[in-house]
This record gives C-alpha cells, structure tokens and sequence, in this order.
C-alpha cells in the first residue's frame, strides 16, 4: 500500500511542477531556470511546514503521500532542503555545510558528465 501512497503523491506532483513549467512560459515567456526555482522555493516552503505537522508521529500516510510523494514528484529539492535542516536542528554543522557543498557540486558535476558521456555516443 505505501507505494500507492507514494506513486499517486508523486503523479499529483509531477503534473502540478509541469503545471508550473507551463503557467510561467504561457503567461511570462519565461521558462527554467525560474519556473525551477519557483517549484525548488515552494515546495521547500511546503516541505517545512508538512515536516512540521508531522513531527509529532503523525500516520506514515501523511508523510508517504504528500512528503514522498507529492512533494518528491514535485521536486526533489524540498528533501534535500530537509535533509540540510534536520542537520541544522540536531547542530551537526560540519556535515550541514559538507553535505550542502557535495550535493550541489557533484550534481552539477555529474548532469555534466552524463550530458558528455552521452554526447561522445552521439558523434
């Protein structure tokens, strides 16, 4: 069952970010970077508040659907803003500040080299 909860949370949020993609193209002619970011900020804004109300061992269907789910089809990016946090609340700085600078470096790193390695294929 729990994967229903998060494979139904997960199409809600992957049609809501591409909901997004299309409201700022359509209505600003603006595409990424800014409808990512506007996706990345809200849904990091409502990760800490579900993260909030959940706390309190709220049921495992809550988090599944709407944490994992809706807001991981979402983006991904309120779960490492999470993640980031949970480490600021339990005062674990250096691995806060590590954990920051390795997850954003070698992602950009990494789509780097997969956009490479793919193109290498392609010539």
């Amino acid at each position: 069952m729990t994967f229903i909860y998060v494979g139904l949370g997960g199409f809600i949020g992957a049609v809501g970010r591409h909901t997004i993609n299309l409201f700022f193209l359509n209505f600003f002619g603006l595409s990424a970077p800014f409808s990512t970011m506007f996706v990345n900020v809200l849904g990091s804004f409502a990760m800490g508040g579900l993260f909030y109300f959940t706390s309190n061992n709220v049921s495992d269907f809550y988090k599944l659907f709407f944490m994992t789910g809706i807001l991981g089809g979402f983006t991904t990016f309120s779960a490492f803003s999470l993640d980031s946090i949970q480490m600021l609340f339990n005062k674990d700085f250096l691995n806060f500040i590590i954990y920051i600078s390795i997850s954003v470096s070698l992602s950009v790193f990494f789509l780097y080299l997969g956009f490479s390695f793919a193109r290498s294929f392609s010539l």
